[in-house]
């Protein structure tokens, strides 16, 4: 779509008018749009945006041209976003008041509609609007054709009674027709959603969840008949005073549950956590071998709750009924005890021996509410539910009422045994919790300052320990490297290059492997058949994401032989015929080339044919006159009244005043000319974009001035080359410029001198004096000023259970990584005593219990997990939905994410204690408070919480 018509605002009022309504706050249900973030970021360079880039405000060079989202969009043709792309890094979400706009000032590519989205609100007692910009995919079908499958993508805020009015009309039924809408979680468990009033958030449907509609028969009867039965369906919370009622349905071996809502805040009512959804065997399962529905990319939160599940110490506590006494719903910090009470039912369901596989929708949902990072059906990182776990079971069971303030003191030179307990009796008086009890351990901190010397040490808690792996930092980058001689190939190679090094090393890797000097590399992105980017050889390598076409041209050795001289970026175009409804249009194709210029000025005839050769060997020009011949005459041509670009006086029918001067000067040129010459393609001066024409360059005996870019050989000014289609189609041979040739480095991956490391190497490197980086000072309060001080970490005392967690994942805004290097840990006898710098402190041998495993890269992957049955003293692998025993061989693989240790003389204790909760579990009626003959919260804690800290 062209620029609109309307008078364009001076670049700062744009400027100002986006800044302005960006600054707009999200509410639920406004409207805001992607645009590209790429054509967004050449807009700011455009107006000035940034105070840091305003060399170049207002230079036609830089000018965007019309918003072209089609990076954003699948390759099918159907309008839809790609998948996992990322904000602000391949998007940007403006007011829907912003796009319009910059599509009134800069147009719209042709064929493109806006990308528009809606504000959904995230929560339920912390409200939180987000921009949804990836719809939920559901599967429809009629209940009379279960075969017949229509996928459509809806909204979090849409609600049941939308979703099915859209399958009515999808199914044609009639008006006059009753019809229910069902739910399917599996292959046989169905849920009727009666509430039309519920939002699809709320109702906590996931991507791909199957919906049926059903049709009331002629009689009044459904063809989904009620039989009252319990089997299947747990009632899990006899406090509940809601007004919800639980019946399930049975047809052909089916499990359908019914269920109502409660109306708080449009959401279920307060007791929805006590609904959970069981299917399998529903005999005699060996308790805590239960599996985990996945509800769409949720094997991250089954893979964290099986190993909390295989924790004795913890689940003890929840099957013997010990957190209804400690409930702190008053804590402005935890979650009115909803983490908990929600927790403490799946737990009861995964080891009350009657269910080989329970649906933790509800845990789901609840954990989204308060966190709403895990709202969504997105995969996530299993670690870090694992956290946000025990930091709110933690709060949600804080035995302390009212937290007292506290002064933090530094040791000040004091003796560390005597600080260490002063920090943990401190710590006790704000936190005791189950999950102190448990999990939190002590760590030394000591910093020092580099420039006054002093010396700060603190003792912190620590629930996990995230150990680095001491591996090289490296990474490999895939790279088409073009000759500087024009009749040789491209070459595709991988090149190794530090993580956090620069483009100059980049150009070093090239040099080690082809030769050719790091100086004459011009390293670039081309996206969408532009350059994105020209990199400078200090601009930093994070910067480039594994998805970035990166290509680097040679610059001819001898280029400033005979003087100043440039490398100019042209543009390949194909200039489209035009029709009855619409003028000439030019497209991009293919890779961007460089071609080398001497001198400051140049004409047209020396660019033409510098252009020829530098394209020699993919464009063929014709050879006899007959071939020229056959390129002229064309029927299109009669009947348009064009005149032949090959006799040089083809343009484009739409030239801004600059060109139409151009051409009126070279017709009076050529006027008493009696033959032009012959040409190929038309230049055109463009903007960096290459969807705006400048000026065209005629061969009218004018000179171009060359300019350089400041410590660069590229030039300031974007060509473009321009083919009409029948040259494009008989002299050029597009498939020749694509090819390359492949080098050996392409088979090659980076070689680790050390395939396998073993944890006590991570735990060696977690305790060693490392310095802050610039991004993350320390403040002396010697100096009075931030310092780039040395940081050592120490660990005092340690937790009955230890959760260990592998810094596999490394990433930024600009490029994500995962170190697949085998780790190797002891199953049985992790002797930690030498890691301990407390003189006092007690045996520190721990035994495996639980491992999550995460497999593939960054963009997803799977999470699973093992755990050590305590009934049975048995390794088995949770698998979602799935438990199959396995071997302790197993345990140790690559896939290892978090490990979860208990110390052995807790695992004395927890073994007892755990015979006693799960007879409990068997035995005693659901929901109904079981206390152990020792359970005396109040005399325990104290001992509970005790710490060799001295």
């Amino acid at each position: 779509m062209a620029e609109g018509t309307s008078s364009i605002p001076e670049l700062e009022e744009q400027k100002n008018q986006i800044t302005q309504i960006s600054k707009k706050v999200l509410a639920r249900q406004d409207t805001w749009c992607l645009i590209d973030n790429k054509w967004f970021k050449q807009w700011k360079k455009y107006v000035g945006y940034d105070n840091w880039e305003t060399a170049n405000v207002g230079d036609r060079a830089t000018h965007p041209g019309p918003i072209d989202n089609s990076p954003l969009l699948r390759d099918d043709g159907s309008g839809e976003i790609k998948d996992h792309l990322i904000d602000e890094l391949d998007y940007v979400l403006l007011p829907e008041e912003a796009w319009d706009l910059l599509v009134k000032w800069y147009g719209l590519v042709e064929g493109q509609q806006p990308i528009v989205r809606k504000v959904v609100e995230y929560g339920m007692f912390v409200k939180h609007c987000k921009v949804e910009v990836y719809l939920l995919e559901f599967k429809l079908c009629s209940n009379s054709d279960l075969e017949h499958v229509v996928t459509k993508k809806f909204s979090k805020s849409d609600t049941i009674g939308y979703i099915e009015q859209e399958m009515r009309s999808l199914f044609n039924i009639p008006p006059e027709k009753e019809t229910r809408l069902w739910n399917r979680y599996s292959h046989n468990t169905y849920e009727h959603l009666n509430n039309k009033d519920s939002t699809v958030q709320d109702a906590g449907l996931y991507h791909g969840q199957v919906l049926i509609i059903e049709e009331k028969n002629d009689d009044g009867t459904w063809p989904r008949q009620v039989k009252s039965t319990s089997a299947a369906l747990a009632y899990t919370n006899s406090t509940s005073t809601g007004s919800g009622d639980t019946r399930t349905y049975n047809n052909q071996s089916s499990t359908i549950a019914t269920r109502s809502y409660g109306s708080v805040g449009g959401s279920y009512g307060s007791s929805s956590y006590a609904y959970e959804y069981h299917s399998g065997s529903t005999g005699n399962v060996q308790p805590g071998l239960c599996g985990l529905s996945n509800l769409g990319n949720t094997c991250f939160m089954n893979s964290a709750l099986q190993c909390m599940s295989n924790t004795p110490a913890l689940v003890d506590y929840f099957l013997q009924d010990r957190y209804w006494d400690e409930l702190n719903n008053e804590n402005p910090l935890g979650m009115q005890g909803e983490i908990a009470k929600s927790f403490g039912e799946l737990i009861k369901n995964m080891w009350c021996g009657r269910y080989s596989y329970t649906v933790p929708r509800n845990f789901k949902m609840i954990v989204g509410r308060f966190a709403p990072q895990f709202s969504g059906y997105q995969q996530q990182d299993c670690q870090e539910l694992m956290a946000f776990l025990l930091d709110g079971l933690h709060e949600d069971l804080n035995r302390v009422k009212k937290k007292p303030y506290i002064e933090q003191q530094d040791a000040d030179g004091r003796p560390d045994e005597l600080v260490a307990k002063e920090a943990w009796e401190n710590y006790l008086k704000r936190n005791n919790s189950v999950i102190v009890d448990i999990f939190h351990g002590l760590l030394k901190s000591t910093l020092v300052c580099p420039e006054c010397t002093k010396v700060s040490i603190t003792f912190d808690p620590f629930c996990y320990l995230s150990l680095p792996l001491p591996i090289k930092k490296e990474r490999q980058i895939e790279i088409l490297l073009i000759s500087a001689d024009p009749l040789t190939r491209p070459l595709k190679m991988k090149v190794t290059v530090p993580k956090l090094g620069n483009v100059q090393d980049l150009c070093e890797a090239v040099y080690k492997s082809v030769h050719i000097p790091a100086s004459n590399l011009i390293v670039t992105d081309v996206y969408n058949h532009r350059l994105h980017k020209i990199f400078s050889k200090d601009e930093l390598l994070s910067n480039i994401m594994e998805r970035d076409e990166i290509f680097v041209y040679e610059i001819p050795a001898n280029l400033e032989e005979n003087g100043p001289a440039c490398m100019l970026p042209v543009y390949l175009k194909h200039k489209k015929s035009k029709t009855a409804n619409t003028g000439t249009s030019s497209t991009l194709f293919g890779h961007p080339i460089f071609i080398p210029v001497t001198g400051k000025t140049c004409s047209f005839v020396q660019l033409y044919a510098i252009l020829l050769q530098q394209m020699s060997r993919f464009l063929k020009p014709p050879q006899t006159d007959e071939e020229w011949e056959s390129l002229v005459s064309s029927e299109a041509e009669k009947q348009n009244g064009d005149v032949d670009m090959m006799n040089g006086e083809d343009y484009d029918s739409e030239k801004s005043d600059c060109e139409k001067e151009n051409e009126a000067d070279y017709d009076a040129d050529c006027e008493n000319t009696k033959e032009k010459p012959r040409l190929l393609f038309n230049i055109v001066s463009v903007n960096a974009s290459g969807n705006l024409d400048v000026d065209q360059i005629l061969n009218d005996g004018r000179l171009l001035k060359l300019e350089r870019k400041t410590s660069s050989h590229v030039g300031k000014i974007y060509l473009a080359v321009e083919f009409d289609e029948r040259v494009k189609e008989k002299c050029f041979n597009e498939k020749e410029l694509l090819a390359y040739n492949i080098h050996e480095s392409m088979n090659m991956r980076i070689s680790q001198k050390k395939q396998v490391i073993q944890l006590s190497e991570c735990l060696e490197l977690f305790t060693t004096v490392e310095k802050l980086g610039v991004d993350d000072p320390w403040y002396c309060p010697s100096c009075k000023k931030h310092q780039q001080a040395t940081k050592k970490f120490d660990l005092w005392s340690l937790p009955q259970v230890l959760i260990i967690h592998l810094k596999r994942f490394s990433y930024n805004r600009y490029w994500r990584d995962k170190l697949d290097t085998l780790v190797e840990f002891p199953v049985n006898g992790l002797n930690m005593a030498k890691y301990v710098l407390n003189p006092s402190h007690g045996p520190a041998l721990y035994d495996l219990i639980a491992v999550a495993n995460h497999y593939g890269g960054m963009g997803g992957g799977h999470y699973t997990a093992y755990g050590k049955n305590s009934g049975t003293g048995l390794w088995y692998y949770f698998d979602d939905s799935s438990v199959t025993q396995s071997s302790e061989d197993n345990v140790v693989s690559k896939a290892a994410y978090v490990l979860v240790y208990m110390r052995r003389d807790a695992a004395a204790h927890s073994h007892h204690s755990s015979r006693q909760a799960i007879s409990a579990a068997l035995g005693a009626p659901r929901n109904t408070h079981v206390s152990s003959p020792d359970d005396d919260a109040g005399s325990s804690s104290d001992e509970d919480c005790s710490m060799d800290v001295n």
